[in-house]
């Protein structure tokens, strides 16, 4: 790849860190790791920068094996995570994000290609867990217990596991196959899903199987009322039940053309699935972009794909299929009506705004507490106020995504790994994180990113088809390496080659490099020259 000369500007800090040199040194260079932008960012704790490192290389088995200790959805989620790691990339101030998801997807489709299995090792405790949901969540918690020996069973309300992966993303967005693989291969670890078991009384099933802990991820899976005046009015329909009936095979009588009332992922993908029914639909949030829900990208597919998105609009009344709009302004940060009115005529209504949690059952745990939406309370661990019983995903409310979701059922594993060996989990302290401003690159890769292929809007439309398509071998592995490896050592040899006083040691392929500090004069050369801010200067006192 060509490179180009980059800012030689020292960091404002150099002066301070080259000072004491020589026989009076009082700093001297350490190696470091530092936490990359990308990992902290991920709300599912994935080691980033580790599995990309491996697909840099090649190696994309020892990829997909770093990526699934924290991650049981490679190939789901490098498709339908809203990537947040990417919005913290540090390439972003030289080019573009990193394209991490489509790195990810394309491991995770080339796991289910080549049939790799999830490798690890676990003595089995005799404990068990019983997990209720088979979303996101639950699927996460229960195969983070798995890999920690414990046996568990997930009870899930419908017929077929996976939740709103199984009955919210459309086919154009994550395909069956994709899908199926991948929660197939957690079930291939032991986790037994029974489908169909919809729980009544948790603490009765806890003590009918004999199950020593609790685990809810039963989702929120019902969208709000709003307070709409209603005369005669269209078929009203929650946008949950929808996706369910149309995924059972059932047409409710929806009619041409039909308003979604609602402005997050799920408004989105319905809009879309109703164009590919050949519906048209009208899409009102009554904010504005900026508290819309939805990520810009995926209005921007919606409108791309023909979908009328009406942001500040609120609907005040449906009169039959005559809906009563108000025009509505942010005023002072504070969202109000105008007093101007518009009329829309509609067969149905599709009600897609807020969600919240149907969590009536629990009303026999008398220590767990839940809140107006049916969002249940929980502590730093995810445990409720009854002890053993557990919570996490969109039951537990907050920002609600699947990659979310995951990450609570894996930190909620931890936490109820603890408790089954009656110990509490303490969390491993984070490395500092090297932002840009941390990184003294000497050198800047001319290297844009690789974007994904799309079907054309006006060919998408016609059918269910996956819209986005993956990247290839050789393009995967181009993205894997613009990482920029932040924070931590890639064995450029720049140290090497720039220390004056010979004072680095080169310890082998994968073993980085160790200081004599005998010879190390504290100049700061090697701290200056370090592109990834792999190498820091600390006061000499602080060594033993």
């Amino acid at each position: 790849m060509a490179t180009k000369p980059h800012d030689l500007t020292p960091s404002p800090n150099l002066k301070e860190h080259a000072q004491g040199t020589g026989p009076q040194r009082t700093r001297r260079p350490i190696y470091s790791d530092f936490l990359p932008p990308c990992n902290r960012a991920c709300p599912a704790g994935e080691n980033i920068q580790a599995w990309i490192a491996h697909a840099q290389a090649g190696d994309y088995e020892a990829a997909f094996q770093q990526l699934v200790e924290d991650c049981p959805f490679p190939g789901i989620m490098g498709r339908i995570c809203v990537h947040p790691c990417e919005t913290g990339c540090n390439r972003t101030h030289i080019d573009t994000t990193v394209g991490i998801h489509s790195i990810e997807r394309y491991i995770g489709d080339l796991a289910i290609e080549k049939g790799w299995p999830i490798q690890f090792q676990a003595k089995p405790t005799g404990k068990r867990v019983l997990v209720i949901g088979a979303g996101p969540a639950g699927l996460s918690a229960a195969y983070h217990l798995v890999r920690m020996g414990h046996t568990v069973e997930v009870y899930e309300a419908h017929d077929a596991p996976g939740g709103l992966l199984h009955y919210g993303v459309p086919t154009y967005r994550l395909p069956a196959e994709v899908r199926d693989a991948e929660i197939n291969r957690i079930k291939a670890l032991g986790v037994k899903i029974q489908l169909n078991r919809r729980v009544e009384d948790v603490l009765a099933e806890k003590e009918k199987g004999a199950f020593d802990a609790v685990f809810l991820g039963i989702g929120a899976a019902s969208s709000q009322m709003e307070p709409i005046a209603f005369t005669d009015p269209v078929p009203v329909y929650d946008a949950f039940s929808l996706l369910f009936d149309l995924h059972s095979g059932k047409k409710p009588p929806l009619g041409s053309n039909i308003v979604i009332f609602g402005g997050g992922k799920l408004a989105m993908y319905l809009s879309r699935v109703m164009r590919r029914l050949g519906i048209r639909a009208h899409v009102l949030f009554n904010g504005d972009q900026k508290l819309m829900p939805a990520y810009d990208f995926e209005a921007d597919d919606a409108i791309a794909e023909g979908i009328d998105v009406q942001l500040l609009r609120s609907i005040r009344e449906v009169n039959k299929n005559k809906f009563t709009v108000e025009v509505m302004q942010m005023e002072k940060g504070k969202l109000t009506g105008t007093g101007a009115f518009e009329t829309l005529e509609a067969d149905a209504l599709i009600m897609a705004n807020k969600q919240e949690a149907l969590t009536g059952f629990l009303h026999n745990i008398n220590e767990l507490v839940t809140k107006e939406d049916g969002t249940i309370t929980v502590d730093e661990g995810r445990m409720t106020g009854h002890a053993g019983i557990f919570a996490g995903g969109d039951v537990v409310g907050g920002e609600r995504s699947a990659v979310i979701a995951i990450g609570h059922g894996k930190k909620a594993a931890k936490y109820i790994n603890a408790y089954l060996k009656g110990e509490t989990y303490q969390k491993l302290p984070k490395h500092t994180t090297a932002f840009y401003r941390n990184l003294l690159m000497w050198f800047e890769t001319d290297a844009p990113q690789r974007e994904h292929p799309k079907l054309p809007p006006a060919i998408a439309v016609k059918s269910f088809e996956e819209v986005v398509t993956g990247l290839t071998e050789k393009e995967a592995r181009y993205e894997a390496q613009r990482c920029l490896s932040c924070g931590n050592c890639f064995e450029c040899d720049g140290c090497f080659g720039a220390c004056p006083e010979g004072a680095i040691i080169k310890l082998g392929p994968g073993q980085r490099y160790k200081f004599n500090y005998d010879l190390c004069t504290g100049c700061a050369v090697c701290f200056e020259q370090c592109p990834c801010h792999a190498i820091d200067m600390v006061p000499e006192d602080n060594q033993a």
